[in-house]
């Protein structure tokens, strides 16, 4: 995949530095026809679904929509297409199945249209119709339906199945329009509670927190955001011979004598929206993928060499969508009940001021790691999904200079995602191995409702 660079200047003053990268699978599926689908691929509309997914995530990272919104937004862009792949393929259990509160969805076309058009086109719709800048999509739509066409698919079955997408794509938005999102901007601005133990805006930023009242949203699986409280964090302290003292030190340690490795590793799993860059008096912002989109890049990844059918495909990035979703619920629930200060403010204040992280301090209380919750969580659901060890090659971060990474299973991604916050210096060591229980736990409630849905592998 190509990529193009370019820097704007915004109303604030604050450069933006952008990597855009070329959209080479539209461009793909543009020039290929149907016959030479059918000599590779058992299931020809497969092709479509990770450029579609992807274009979501383009948008996204040119909004810099934070971690837990990210979440959200793909959360109900894969919920139509699924609902429609569930109405018309009877062995795919319908989300209502094993979504909360999910409205019953009738699909009003009495017109012929292919199911699997029409969810493809969903992922899109929902994304133009829901996402701050959702109207970029709309060149994606056109690309698809061009590439539909050159594939030798009717120009009647193409519009009768956007139809219905567009259709789905409205009530999907209306139904996510009632999770709380829309109230979240009336509520209570966060500010940062007294005392030396609390979490306080970090540079070179200091943006106030985000999502604080995260725990509100409506979780998609899990009963509520509490219901995987994670232990208490270890308690603050500034004595030298403290649990939470030596917690510090450690972050302080490990941070001063990083390998290439782990430097490398902290940088891969960065996944920071936007981090800032200061040089003299000039700001530069690099606009990156969020954790969610990292691990929904994968999930196409596994789909794609897996060979799952289209129908497949849906299904698993909707359950991974939805995991993300509830985990971020859980974890931001934690955050902001402990609102524990961060490893860059105590290392400055007590151990050595003039200490930075290898990666930028997200601006967010500590406990627990965001990272290490939903990657677990996700781990767990796709190795539920997919099997265990189940290799990949991850090039999610190809487009920001790193190479491809080589992983042998969903939880060895998702250790290595957990202890590249130690390694990045933003995180406690008990923030991730708690996080990592915390995940482990919620995706194991995630498998057992998909089960009770009568959900099962599909490999």
């Amino acid at each position: 995949m190509g990529k193009s660079e370019g820097i704007k200047q915004s109303d604030s003053g604050l450069v933006e530095a952008g990597i855009f990268p070329l959209k080479l699978w539209w461009l793909t599926l543009l020039l290929t026809t149907s016959t030479s689908y059918g000599q590779t691929v058992k299931d020809p509309l497969a092709l479509y679904l990770q450029p579609a997914v992807f274009s979501v995530t383009m948008v996204m990272i040119h909004d810099v929509v934070n971690p837990p919104a990210a979440s959200r937004f793909y959360t109900y862009t894969m919920m139509g297409a699924y609902e429609i792949i569930a109405q018309n393929n009877k062995s795919i259990a319908r989300p209502a199945a094993f979504v909360k509160n999910f409205p019953e969805l009738s699909i009003e076309n009495g017109q012929p249209y292919n199911y699997k058009i029409a969810a493809l086109y969903c992922i899109l719709e929902t994304g133009r119709v829901i996402l701050p800048s959702g109207y970029m999509l709309e060149e994606d739509e056109k690309k698809m339906i061009i590439a539909l066409l050159r594939a030798g698919y009717s120009r009647e079955v193409i519009d009768q199945s956007v139809a219905v997408a567009q259709d789905i794509a409205k009530k999907i938005a209306a139904f996510g329009s009632t999770d709380g999102y829309l109230k979240l901007s009336t509520m209570v601005r966060y500010r940062p509670l007294k005392g030396d133990q609390y979490w306080y805006p970090t540079p070179p930023g200091y943006i106030e927190g985000i999502e604080p009242h995260w725990k509100t949203i409506r979780p998609m699986m899990i009963d509520s955001s509490a219901q995987f409280r994670p232990m208490a964090p270890v308690a603050f302290s500034k004595d030298s011979t403290s649990d939470f003292f030596k917690l510090a030190y450690e972050v302080y340690a490990v941070g001063t004598k990083l390998s290439e490795k782990q430097r490398f590793i902290a940088s891969y799993w960065d996944c920071n929206p936007f981090a800032i860059n200061t040089s003299g008096h000039m700001s530069i912002g690099f606009k990156k993928i969020s954790p969610g989109g990292h691990w929904m890049n994968i999930t196409g990844i596994a789909t794609n060499k897996a060979k799952l059918t289209l129908d497949q495909g849906i299904m698993v990035h909707a359950v991974i969508a939805a995991t993300l979703m509830d985990a971020f619920i859980s974890c931001w629930d934690e955050k902001y009940r402990s609102s524990r200060v961060r490893p860059e403010t105590v290392i400055h204040r007590y151990i050595d001021p003039k200490w930075q992280p290898l990666l930028q301090t997200p601006p967010f209380p500590e406990y627990t790691s965001g990272h290490s919750v939903i990657s677990t969580a996700v781990a767990e659901t796709l190795t539920f999904l997919i099997g265990d060890n189940f290799s990949f090659t991850d090039d999610t971060e190809v487009i920001f200079d790193l190479p491809n990474r080589e992983f042998k299973s969903f939880r060895q991604a998702a250790e290595e995602a957990a202890i590249s916050r130690l390694y990045g210096g933003i995180h406690y060591r008990d923030a991730i191995v708690n996080g990592q229980e915390q995940g482990k736990r919620l995706g194991a409630y995630v498998v057992t409702r998909l089960q009770a849905a009568g959900i099962k592998s599909v490999r």
